[in-house]
């Protein structure tokens, strides 16, 4: 078969269908990649036209652009937008978009998934623009510190806008950090082993790996305080056994991972930009991946120092001011390792690189004046003032922006095929960055003279005005520039003209494809030998076209790629993906009216909501596996593989384990939690504790754990050809007799309403229960596919992933009851 005949049937066979169907119905990571980027940059667009409202209000004293009421809704969805619905879905969309590219294979490890999570991201975000446009969005705020956003201080709808909106969204990060992690780790060219990965690669590893681990306190804390709003269980009411400081804990553990979740992957960008400039190879690759690890690793040591002025201990102050001081360090190392890159080789001074010139300035310098609030002493002054607000912006705009930019432009001619025609991009690099100073600089300056965050107005005698003046007048020159960057990209994507493959002669697999390239990225697939594949061989793109590498042979109609193991790269099994379908987009439709009913308190459509996603759910894995063994499949170059459904770690059980990955997080935080309002709280305990009972403590961990065990029995008694139907029903019923037990203690509780500890149980036995109802429901689908033939010895994928879930069941349940029980039984 020839290349264009080649070319022809993959294009069929992965192509998305044409039209607005085609947008709504894609799985490829292609489309759903620029669908995220251009929907962050529309966010992107809108969250900037808010700033701008903020710096003309500030312009000048005694402003009367907005009153005090708008003024908090614009800084409010200003830091929103910027953090939820710009930065970490601007990342997912460029890693969405060319991991798969660069990692040498087809598409993600569950594209049907990153398109629910689009969709999802794409409802919230337009739930919380609608808020804005009817004037009843969020303003406490995008911290929402109770009790200022408790029922009482807040009485509106406008925090349970952010409170649903925000968990809404954060469905969608969860969702590509899963794709992400499994992607990076099995989804590879053959003989790439870990340490030839690109380095963007291994950012984006790390990173989704923060996202699993950072996001999911938020998301406990968002249900706790949504929960008090709409049912009065008081978890931040400091007179009802509650505490205010929980909530700064669980956003904080979000918070400041946040910061470093945001930069990472920019930092990917940079390392994978500046060797390509220097004409070099990037120095420390090592070095540079272990400060990355080592950066993940202490940003979860920080969270209090966003604290340092809520009263705690002199002890703690020390630990988290050297923790915060302390990492500097990795941050140095990557910084230097790209400085000694630079040196080594022999920069050109192209676009990109003027934008990563930009970072190097703007990032130090906010790296200097994090340095100087990680001290103690000179943070007591100047928190909550706008030299707070400066160092955020010269962090997140110089450690986000000019390194997205840098790579919008560095991407740009691989996504259009095109080059570029009109030179607009180095006077808007000029504008962003002079404004960008001039705005920030003069933000410091009035922080240190004493002006305070989110105020809308100030006195004359207060001497601001004219260092307002200049702030504002310097941001509308920064917006300016940025307008031009979207002018020169869309000059760019239809009127530049056409361009050659690899115009910067960089060496990464990205470039071995096609210019813009096709749905199925590589006609064959390529093998590996070390970081820089188009070094080794120049010739690598035709010779994939031809058809020299894997999977070359379109002849039997599938989507098909392969999977490797993590370390190795070694080729380990097939696999073969669904069609294109509007599932995903009408089950994050669906999941959309769940949170809507939440919002609107129409609580009698909850129910149905959550019953049309399980059915979705189940529709959804339904179409997976064969009714027959397929055996040994050709992968090409002599090669023969099994299929992913034929194996004991397929696909689904990596994206069950990263996912409860965040699961246990989000438990963690809950039990954390608990033990936090036990220890500081007033009130604890409380008169009515919950009357201990060890038959239902023995009964219900008993039960989760014959559960667990059933699972593995059935597990043994599949591979050795016996039917696994008796220890299947004997799973079934023992999570349901799990279940009885979480549904008998939530109706032994003391009234919730009445204290925390009774709150605090609730939640540990809602979360007990429907967890018991998951794995039930898992247990009782498998069996329905064992009936249907879905499984066999040789085809018994699904037996592991049910096991996996079963065993989370059984502790989680464990610990919950304790929870529940112990402190009863103690003297």
């Amino acid at each position: 078969m020839n290349a264009l005949r080649r070319h022809r049937k993959l294009s069929a066979i992965w192509a998305s269908e044409p039209g607005l169907k085609g947008w709504t119905s894609s799985v490829n990571h292609s489309d759903l990649g620029r669908m995220f980027l251009i929907t962050a940059f529309f966010f992107f667009l809108v969250g900037g036209v808010l700033a701008m409202l903020i710096r003309a209000q500030l312009a000048t004293p005694h402003s009367a652009f907005a009153d005090a009421g708008a003024f908090a809704q614009f800084f409010t969805m200003h830091g929103t937008i910027m953090m939820f619905l710009f930065a970490i879905p601007c990342f997912e969309g460029l890693a969405i978009y060319l991991l798969p590219k660069m990692l040498g294979t087809r598409d993600l490890a569950f594209p049907r998934l990153t398109a629910y999570g689009y969709w999802c991201y794409a409802f919230g975000g337009s739930m919380l623009l609608v808020a804005l446009v009817f004037g009843i969005a969020p303003d406490g705020g995008w911290f929402m510190y109770p009790p200022l956003t408790g029922p009482l201080h807040s009485p509106g709808i406008n925090t349970d806008f952010w409170l649903i909106g925000i968990t809404f969204v954060e469905i969608s990060a969860i969702c590509a950090a899963v794709e992400l992690c499994v992607l990076i780790l099995k989804y590879r060219a053959p003989g790439m082993s870990l340490d030839k990965m690109p380095i963007f690669a291994w950012y984006a590893l790390v990173t989704a790996l923060m996202i699993l681990t950072g996001f999911p306190p938020l998301i406990l804390g968002s249900v706790l305080l949504e929960v008090e709003r709409a049912f009065g269980l008081p978890f931040f009411q400091a007179d009802l056994g509650g505490d205010s400081l929980l909530w700064q804990h669980l956003f904080w553990l979000f918070g400041h991972p946040e910061v470093y979740i945001i930069f990472l992957p920019a930092a990917g960008v940079i390392s994978t930009i500046i060797p390509v400039m220097a004409r070099t190879t990037l120095l420390g690759y090592g070095w540079i991946v272990a400060s990355a690890v080592a950066l993940a690793f202490l940003s979860f040591g920080l969270w209090v120092h966003h604290m340092f002025t809520t009263g705690i201990p002199h002890m703690g102050l020390a630990f988290f001011s050297a923790a915060s001081t302390l990492v500097a360090v990795p941050t140095g190392v990557q910084v230097f390792a790209w400085i000694g890159t630079l040196w080594k080789g022999r920069p050109e001074l192209h676009l990109p690189m003027l934008h990563i010139l930009g970072f190097f300035v703007t990032f130090v310098i906010g790296g200097l004046t994090g340095v100087m609030v990680a001290v103690v002493p000179f943070d007591w002054q100047a928190h909550d003032t706008a030299f707070i607000t400066a160092h955020l912006h010269y962090v997140l705009f110089g450690g986000f922006v000019f390194p997205i930019l840098a790579g919008i432009y560095y991407w740009l001619p691989l996504v259009s095929g095109r080059k570029r025609f009109f030179r607009l991009g180095e006077m808007a690099f000029a504008l962003i960055f002079l404004g960008f100073h001039g705005t920030f600089l003069a933000m410091h300056w009035v922080g240190l003279l004493g002006q305070r965050r989110r105020i809308e107005t100030y006195d004359v005698e207060s001497g601001w005005g004219v260092i307002n003046f200049i702030s504002s007048l310097s941001s509308f020159v920064m917006a300016i520039g940025l307008a031009m960057v979207l002018i020169d990209v869309v000059i760019h994507a239809f009127v530049a003209m056409r361009g050659g493959r690899n115009p910067w002669r960089a060496e990464g697999l990205e470039w071995a494809s096609m210019a813009p390239p096709p749905a199925y990225n590589f006609a064959s697939l390529p093998e590996v030998s070390s970081r820089a594949p188009l070094r080794d061989s120049p010739d690598l793109p035709n010779r994939l076209a031809c058809g020299h590498g894997y999977l070359g042979d379109p002849s039997a109609g599938r989507r098909e790629t392969l999977t490797v193991d993590i370390t190795s790269g070694r080729p380990e099994y097939m696999v073969i993906y669904p069609g294109n379908t509007q599932l995903p987009m009408l089950m994050a439709a669906v999941t959309g009216l769940f949170f809507l009913s939440i919002l609107l308190k129409l609580y009698w459509v909850t129910p149905l909501a959550l019953t049309g996603v399980a059915a979705l759910a189940l529709v959804w894995v339904w179409r997976l596996g064969m009714r027959s063994d397929q055996g040994p499949q050709d992968a090409g170059r002599g090669l023969t593989l099994a299929l992913a459904g034929e194996t004991a770690r397929s696909p689904g059980w990596w994206g069950s384990a990263f996912l409860l990955v965040a699961n246990a997080t989000f438990f963690g935080s809950l039990l954390f939690g608990y033990a936090f309002l036990w220890t500081v709280a007033p009130g604890w305990p409380p008169q009515d504790w919950l009357t201990p009972s060890l038959i239902e403590l023995g009964f219900g961990i008993g039960t989760a754990v014959v559960a667990a065990l059933a699972m593995r029995l059935t597990i043994r008694r599949n591979r050795a050809g016996h039917s696994p139907l008796a220890t299947l029903v004997l799973a079934l019923a023992a999570s349901l007799g799990t279940a009885l037990v979480f549904a008998w203690l939530l109706l032994r509780l003391p009234p919730p309403d009445g204290h925390a500890y009774a709150a605090t149980l609730l939640i540990l036995g809602v979360y007990g229960l429907c967890h018991a109802l998951l794995a039930a429901l898992m247990q009782g689908f498998l069996i329905a596919r064992v009936r249907h033939g879905f499984a066999s010895p040789r085809r018994a994928a699904e037996f592991p992933i049910v096991a996996l879930w079963s065993d989370y069941l059984a502790a989680t349940a464990t610990l919950s009851l304790l929870a529940a029980h112990i402190p009863g039984l103690l003297p």
